[in-house]
């Protein structure tokens, strides 16, 4: 018998696989799901006391979980609210949103109130608590752009927390969360400062093509229709009944290369008669395309090992075929970073996160 409040459930041997966009792994031993930061600190304190590993979920896009599981506690953060403060500052709309929110319910809602600054981060999965962790970014926007400050459980202090922009420490897909202070913080609210009546960013290529030829810049609504549409189109939206959603999203980073490697790796595309696509978001950090280096590696759109795959609309989504399971996913990950370093000496990093899998 395990003693906790009557206000929080604490729930044994949960299947994590729902849980998660990729629908892979085993059960957790203990799960919680918290909605304040009272049961969030009780929850730490019922681990600490029965000495278990603790493991926080968000909204489970980004995650291989392990075939055995979680041998401790989970804790899903499931906090939420939207709240914007009654004044703006300096031309910034603040909204303070729970960890537990759906982040596109609130890329949709700053949309609405013609706030600026997400629109192009319209249709990606999961909880606005995972968004510093990975300083999520696409088509031309980062959060850390955009983020205020971090309000967190601090796991070594055992306190909450806030912790400014800089403090965070943002970096390509990179924070101190995913990164220094791994397992340290548990997300609680996240503070944002978007531009109050801004003007939608149209960087990307994908995004100039779809509105080619028409007249006067698109709104933010159009935008972020526009973006759904370009993720659902490389199934990077979550659609029921698609296998291709079955997945971690975009599995790989691009690649950020120092000029030497980057100018060794034109060569070697030169030599077999092939060039590296540029886009001017990429390649002013050196970045390259990595569904680029993986399609040219020899792993086409559907291409299959087992019961995993590449999605048959983007070679960046590494996908569930149905009934895989993690080791069938790493398996395919190791294949492809193997071949893809073999042929182009350039070492992909994957992007999701591995919960009970050691050595990723």
């Amino acid at each position: 018998m395990y003693s906790v409040s009557e206000s929080m459930l604490l729930q044994e041997n949960i299947s994590l696989a729902p849980l998660t966009t990729f629908r892979i792994g085993g059960p957790a031993r203990f799960f919680v799901e918290a909605e304040s930061i009272a049961e969030v600190e009780e929850a730490v304190h019922f681990a600490r006391t029965q000495d278990l590993p603790l493991f926080v979920l968000g909204g489970g896009s980004n995650l291989v979980v392990a075939d055995a599981g979680w041998p401790g506690l989970v804790i899903k953060v499931a906090i939420s609210g939207i709240d914007r403060d009654s004044s703006d500052r300096d031309g910034k709309a603040i909204f303070q949103v729970g960890a537990g929110e759906s982040w596109d319910n609130f890329v949709s809602y700053a949309v609405a109130v013609n706030s600026a600054g997400i629109e192009c981060l319209s249709g990606i999965p999961g909880s606005v608590g995972a968004t510093p962790v990975q300083n999520v970014g696409a088509y031309g926007q980062e959060v850390s752009q955009i983020i205020d400050s971090v309000e967190a459980f601090d796991l070594k202090e055992t306190r909450v927390r806030e912790l400014c922009n800089e403090a965070c420490g943002f970096s390509y897909r990179s924070s101190i969360f995913n990164s220094s202070e791994r397992g340290r913080f548990i997300i609680l609210r996240v503070t944002y400062a978007l531009t109050a009546g801004g003007e939608p960013c149209v960087q990307y290529i994908d995004l100039k093509r779809h509105f080619e030829g028409r007249e006067g810049p698109p709104s933010l609504a159009e935008t972020r229709e526009a973006v759904r549409h370009i993720r659902a189109r490389k199934g990077m939206l979550i659609v029921e009944g698609d296998p291709d959603c079955r997945s971690a999203g975009s599995f790989f980073k691009n690649p950020v290369l120092i000029e030497k490697q980057l100018e060794a790796l034109k060569k070697r595309a030169k030599a077999e008669k092939l060039t590296i696509p540029t886009y001017p978001a990429l390649e002013k950090n050196h970045k390259v395309s990595a569904a680029w280096l993986v399609e040219h590696s020899g792993f086409a759109r559907g291409y299959a090992l087992g019961r995993a795959g590449i999605s048959s609309k983007h070679a960046l989504a590494i996908v569930n075929r149905g009934e895989a399971t993690a080791a069938e996913i790493i398996a395919l990950k190791n294949q492809i970073q193997q071949r893809v370093e073999e042929i182009w000496e350039v070492r992909l990093e994957p992007e999701p996160v591995f919960v009970g899998i050691a050595g990723q």
